[in-house]
């Protein structure tokens, strides 16, 4: 993929959506879905906090500049193209990307990789506003995951060891601007081992959307002797749903009518079996598809 023109310095006003860019230059050649909806939540949040004064308008031009380079580059890739691909796109990514940390965290494995993942999954989860209002389940990945880095990340800093796993949240603490928590470089996460258990720490409210591959409240239980290292994860057998042989017949009832969101709502449903497929988790992809082959032939969910 051929560079992007370099933006102009950043103006202070635009602070705010300053690791959201680095993410995108980050994602450039690894993800460059994810890297074009970076720049365009920044370009969407920096029209709204100052496109009048000459330094900001001269910054988004540039900006803007690069999302049409990037829109052409990619051509008519169906993420780009279509809503709803890019937002189950953004969202698994930024899930799996959450649940590398919170695996690593969970299993008392503190580096700078889970951090600036930690921290990553929150700046995603900020992108996928661009096509809407966040899930309540979104939000609280969010402000979890930004409360976690900045809870490692000081700690780490002043030589105390974190506690593992959910420790209550602070409601009130927000991710401090520093430089640190984003500094490390993106690791590849691995596929995350999936469990049905249950989490009695104070966050345990937290559940992954359909797809995410294992709920966030998922106790990372791995016994010192397991031999176990921060690069690799031990895979979990795979408990199949029962098939609903009703789905079988997939007629549609001749009076069901299907409305624009029901068929936009199936078809996130089979872009997060494909993902789910893609990490070889069988149980995540049959539940979507059976759930998109009952909304299809019912128009209920």
């Amino acid at each position: 993929m051929a560079a992007l023109a370099q933006l102009p310095p950043l103006p202070p006003q635009f602070k705010s959506i300053q690791h959201h860019l680095r993410t995108a230059q980050e994602h450039d050649k690894r993800d460059p879905v994810v890297a074009y909806y970076c720049r365009l939540y920044a370009m969407q949040t920096g029209m709204k906090i100052d496109s009048k004064t000459p330094e900001c308008r001269k910054f988004l031009s540039k900006l803007m500049d690069q999302l049409e380079a990037l829109k052409k580059q990619l051509g008519d890739n169906e993420a780009i193209t279509q809503e709803i691909v890019g937002s189950a796109h953004l969202e698994n990514y930024a899930l799996k990307m959450f649940l590398y940390a919170d695996n690593e965290d969970r299993a008392g494995r503190f580096h700078k990789n889970m951090i600036k993942s930690f921290y990553t999954a929150s700046l995603l989860i900020d992108v996928i506003t661009v096509f809407g209002e966040l899930t309540d389940e979104n939000v609280k990945h969010r402000k979890y995951a930004r409360w976690k880095a900045t809870y490692i990340h000081n700690c780490l800093k002043n030589g105390e060891t974190p506690q593992a796993g959910p420790v209550g949240i602070e409601e009130d603490n927000d991710v401090e601007d520093t430089e640190d928590a984003g500094a490390a470089p993106l690791p590849t996460p691995p596929p995350p081992a999936s469990s049905s258990a249950s989490d009695p720490g104070s966050f345990s409210g937290v559940q992954i959307p359909p797809g995410a591959h294992a709920p966030a409240n998922t106790p990372a239980e791995v016994p010192p002797s397991a031999g176990v290292t921060s690069n690799t994860i031990q895979p979990t057998p795979q408990t199949i749903p029962a098939i609903d042989s009703t789905l079988f017949n997939t007629v549609s009832q001749a009076d069901v009518r299907l409305t624009p969101e029901d068929f936009a709502r199936a078809q996130k449903y089979c872009k997060y079996a494909g993902s789910a497929l893609q990490y070889e988790d069988v149980s995540t992809a049959v539940q979507n598809l059976q759930k998109a082959l009952k909304l299809l032939t019912t128009g209920r969910e």
